[in-house]
């Protein structure tokens, strides 16, 4: 059926409530009921946003960068504090979740890093599992030999799903810039990835986005999983509707049992119940919330907090992990023949090609494509000197990390020596980067550098009993020396850039960080004061041993519970060298096979 009314829900009991409606969510429910005599009931905190043209245009956002005080209606922005700053966190509170309002990159991680996760004690978490749960979820569409020959694309070989709901394709606009910086990079010694979305995403390549390549629209998790669904009288799906809390019990095996999932809606309060399973999936941000306030977590913090403890569960919200970027920005000759999205900062010509949209046309179908993951040593001769540094440290205090987290670190040492692609940079073609402002009139390109391989490990913990008042978000950023200075070698490479043709013919001048900013301590600050988060927040409720300090099983059941599971990019026991949104599908995809029992 479409959107549930509220009537259509209270007291009602459903074999399987999933809370929160996002990627990985609305991904279980549909799967689940493709059989129709299982019930599931989806409880949303968000709105529908259903045919936002905000949300479904792509670029949308190119707009808006110079506008802080723009209003993202279908986000929420917390806050998270790293080094006493304060930043922005913003997240996917609505139907789709994250999946609505990403910058719609479609990558995978290297097969190994995957594999790591089986390493950490979780059988059946692998490659091969991994691909065949993303396949089910994507259809590809495959460009034309026109198009392929145009954008220089390389396709050759790729192993893409082809019959899954969630349609990937090149944006219908690929800047001509694009080129012009590959080929920079290829002429600095980056390699072409040998098979992107398929294992070895290392080098650079031309990746695909989740676009309906007829209408150039975002095609998300609502669009793939819920409105194909919709008319399913077995498949329920409630919106602003915020759970506060499991209710729960003990069964007479003494498993922590939910027994009811209480929710708000205009500040009232209701039930429901599930006849088989509480499937949370509430994102990397507030599943660990969610768990506290239910009462599963650190003792002493509940206690602290007025919460009584029904999980004795120190894992949750720890081991946080996140991906990071920041942005270096030149400006362009002025007679460079290609556009850059830094036009639409101009209304009336925003407005042009909004209307050139509804034809599939114009600067609204661009999409971030250039990719490039490398390994630091392909970056910087400083490499082996800052792992060499970072390898003694931990090898000399081994026994004062906990053991949970040195199995993580033993498997990253091991990333560190096999030249696993931690350092990622992404061409954009307009301006994206602090604190220096664009000029009216100006044309700027901006090589995003990212950081996916942190050491450091931050927490996201309840403040209060308030299910209202959203958590704290802390990612210890840099506590590692290596995360900074890594991070300080890709700055540097990205500023040299422009001494390598074609790209140095293109270029008039550095904006950020700006002739100002020289030695690395200089570029250290600037990253602290301007870096962002990149969205990706992992490991909060992670997949692992319960002794170290796993929060869920193999089967994503929370350890000491009968019929709670956690589904979602909380659940990552390590990050990896990729954009996570094809991740999180794969999890759902799987999570929905072993509630099935079919993994």
């Amino acid at each position: 059926m479409p959107i549930a009314q509220l009537q259509d829900v209270t007291g009602r009991t459903f074999d399987y409530i999933v809370v929160g409606g996002g990627t990985s969510g609305l991904c279980i429910a549909a799967r689940l009921t493709e059989d129709p005599n299982v019930h599931v009931l989806v409880l949303e905190a968000g709105k529908a946003n259903i045919n936002d043209p905000l949300l479904l245009r792509p670029a949308s956002y190119a707009a808006q960068f110079d506008n802080p005080d723009y209003d993202w209606s279908f986000k929420t922005a917390p806050q998270k504090y790293a080094n006493g700053t304060e930043y922005p966190w913003a997240r996917g509170k609505g139907l789709g979740g994250s999946s609505g309002i990403n910058f719609m990159c479609w990558t995978k991680p290297p097969a190994d890093e995957i594999d790591d996760w089986a390493r950490l004690g979780n059988p059946g978490w692998n490659w091969e599992n991994y691909q065949k749960y993303s396949h089910r979820t994507e259809k590809c569409v495959y460009p034309s030999e026109e198009v392929i020959t145009k954008h220089g694309l390389k396709v050759e070989g790729w192993r893409n799903g082809t019959d899954g709901p969630l349609l990937t394709a090149f944006p219908a606009k690929i800047s001509a810039a694009e080129l012009d910086v590959q080929q920079t990079l290829i002429n600095r010694g980056i390699p072409l990835a040998p098979k992107p979305l398929d294992g070895d995403c290392r080098g650079v390549f031309f990746g695909t986005n989740t676009v309906d390549p007829k209408t150039s629209t975002r095609s998300y998790a609502t669009t793939a999983f819920f409105l194909p669904n919709k008319d399913r009288k077995n498949f329920l799906v409630l919106v602003e509707a915020r759970v506060n809390r499991l209710v729960t019990e003990k069964d007479k095996d003494g498993l922590v049992t939910a027994s009811g999932v209480e929710f708000s809606v205009n500040g009232q309060n209701y039930y429901v119940h599930p006849k088989k399973e509480v499937i949370v999936a509430a994102g990397g941000l507030k599943t660990p919330q969610l768990l506290e306030l239910s009462g599963m977590g650190n003792p002493k913090l509940l206690k602290q907090l007025g919460i009584p403890l029904v999980l004795d569960l120190p894992g949750v919200g720890e081991n946080v992990q996140e991906h990071c970027f920041i942005g270096t920005t030149w400006e362009l000759r002025d007679d460079v023949s290609f556009e850059t999205l830094d036009v639409l900062r101009d209304p009336k010509i925003a407005a042009e090609h909004l209307e050139l949209h509804k034809a599939a046309q114009g600067l609204f179908t661009m999409g971030m494509v250039g990719f490039c993951f490398v390994p630091l040593q392909m970056l910087s001769k400083r490499a082996e000197e800052i792992h060499k540094k970072a390898r003694e440290k931990i090898l000399k205090n081994e026994d004062k990390y906990p053991l949970g987290l040195l199995a993580q670190y033993r498997i990253q040492l091991e990333r560190l020596e096999r030249q696993s692609p931690g350092c990622e940079m992404i061409h954009f073609p307009g301006f994206l980067s602090r604190p220096n402002p664009p000029k009216e009139g100006k044309k700027y390109i901006t090589m995003l550098s990212l950081m996916n391989h942190f050491f450091s490990r931050g927490t996201i913990h309840s403040k209060s009993r308030d299910p209202a008042e959203d958590p704290e978000f802390d990612p210890h950023y840099f506590e590692e020396d290596i995360d900074l200075e890594t991070f300080i070698e890709a700055v540097k490479f990205a500023r040299d850039l422009p001494k390598t043709e074609p790209f140095k013919s293109l270029v008039v001048q550095e904006v950020n960080p700006g002739p100002e900013v020289q030695t690395d301590k200089q570029i250290g600050d600037w990253i602290k004061a301007n870096m962002s988060t990149t969205y990706h927040t992992a490991g909060a409720c992670s997949m692992l041993p319960k002794v170290h300090g796993g929060v869920v099983d193999p089967k994503l059941k929370v350890y000491g519970t009968s019929n709670i599971r956690v589904a979602d990019i909380s659940v990552i026991p390590l990050h990896f060298a990729s954009h996570t949104q094809a991740t999180v599908y794969a999890i759902g995809e799987q999570a929905a096979d072993i509630i099935k029992g079919r993994a």
